[in-house]
């Protein structure tokens, strides 16, 4: 069970998520995926080395379901081949982190933050005049 601050701390975190995602262009919105799937695997990581199996799961099931969206917004015929290199990224972090969870695996769990991290930074390099476009 979650003591009472940290449930205020995850509430108010969810407040400012849906604040931050309702004013959010396409390119913002992006980078707030990138941003809570590492802010989970993060947490899962803390969870799994405390023995605090719900949040463990919890965490590593919402990181799945980010990175699942991440992947289903690939645009293959514009992305070519760095959409399909993603997609296999992507279809492999999800692999590893039902891994993680099924192994307890702290190491899993790294190697898929080692593996999102460069893909958010060059994200999150992508000229301000293209962040701005309409999608």
């Amino acid at each position: 069970m979650l003591k009472k601050g940290k449930r205020g701390l995850f509430q108010y975190q969810d407040v400012g998520l849906q604040t931050s995602i309702t004013e959010a262009n396409p390119h913002r919105l992006v980078q707030l995926l990138f941003e809570n799937a590492i802010a989970n695997i993060q947490k899962a990581k803390g969870a799994m080395q405390n023995g605090e199996i719900a949040i463990k799961g919890t965490a590593i099931s919402q990181t799945i379901s980010i990175v699942g969206t991440l992947r289903s917004t690939l645009n293959f015929e514009q992305g070519g081949d760095l959409a399909e290199r993603l997609d296999a990224l992507y279809e492999y972090i999800i692999r590893r982190l039902m891994a993680a969870n099924r192994e307890n695996s702290v190491e899993a769990l790294q190697e898929c933050l080692d593996l999102i991290r460069p893909v958010k930074e060059g994200w999150d390099q992508i000229p301000q005049q293209l962040k701005s476009a309409k999608s």
